[in-house]
């Protein structure tokens, strides 16, 4: 009889540990494939002999990066500002948008495709109209990253409010509920997916957008983002600071990545199917 009260704590341990096996496992693989790239950067760098102006090492990378920080530091976090400052101007845009266009059909066939004029136009070519009609850069630069960053949000969003159940839908059509109440207690519920979805894709686009807006920009100055300090460093010919900013772009990236991961883990673990763990 003991034997059959002590079995389930038994398995329910054995279930615990593989689970922080598997977690640790998920966390130490990568690592240990940056750590085997950087060691292998590294080992050629050594062996080749080729000059830092042309490879830095590692070491000269990391040396630039403390040596500059005073440089590239303010830079970062204006390149941060305009990413998030977008990102959250197209997510209120985006959502307000997509629930505008879902309201009749005829609206979404006549907005719609403004809204893909927009997207399938480089931001490069329109970024020169925007610097000209913009009050200052700063502005011009959160324009062009808000509109790159916009309409995945959107699409996934118009996806999401149109995937709901018809059955559903008719359900509350039976029990009298109003158009509005449609909406929030059974339509935004069931497109959260869609719109997480959006917001991962639109937070990486953000990133690019506002870097790439700052090239296009030409802004200089000490207002100025991680753009321009690779541009310069590019033209000092200081190779490991270009480096250096490479590694903070690429380290804000996988940041708002992890950031919007998290939000949709926590949105949806509970119940949708794509963060939930299979029982079998």
């Amino acid at each position: 009889m003991s034997d059959e009260t002590d079995a389930p704590p038994l398995r329910l341990n054995g279930t615990a540990n593989a689970g922080r096996r598997a977690m640790a496992l998920r966390i130490s693989i990568p690592f240990l494939v940056i750590a085997l790239l950087i060691l292998i950067w590294y080992i050629y760098v050594k062996l080749s002999g080729v000059p830092p102006y042309i490879l830095p090492g590692p070491a000269a990378v990391a040396n630039a990066l403390v040596t500059d920080w005073g440089t590239l530091a303010p830079a970062l976090w204006v390149t941060t500002k305009i990413t998030f400052l977008s990102l959250i101007l197209a997510l209120v845009g985006g959502v307000g948008f997509a629930i505008f266009l879902v309201q009749s059909r005829w609206i979404e066939l006549a907005f719609y495709p403004l809204a893909v004029i927009l997207q399938v136009t480089p931001v490069v070519a329109i970024s020169p109209l925007i610097l000209i009609y913009a009050p200052s850069t700063q502005v011009a630069l959160l324009i062009c990253a808000f509109l790159v960053a916009f309409f995945p949000i959107l699409s996934n969003m118009v996806q999401g409010l149109k995937s709901v159940d018809h059955n559903l839908i008719n359900l509350f059509e039976l029990y009298g509920a109003s158009r509005w109440q449609t909406l929030f207690f059974l339509k935004l519920p069931a497109a959260q997916p869609y719109f997480m979805t959006g917001l991962r894709i639109g937070g990486g686009l953000a990133l690019i957008a506002a870097v790439v807006a700052e090239f296009a920009a030409g802004s200089a100055g000490a207002g100025s983002g991680l753009a321009f300090r690779l541009l310069e460093a590019q033209y000092r010919l200081n190779i490991p600071r270009l480096f250096a900013a490479l590694l903070l772009l690429s380290l804000l990236g996988v940041a708002i990545f992890a950031v919007t991961s998290f939000i949709s883990w926590l949105a949806l673990h509970r119940w949708h199917e794509s963060s939930l763990k299979r029982e079998n």
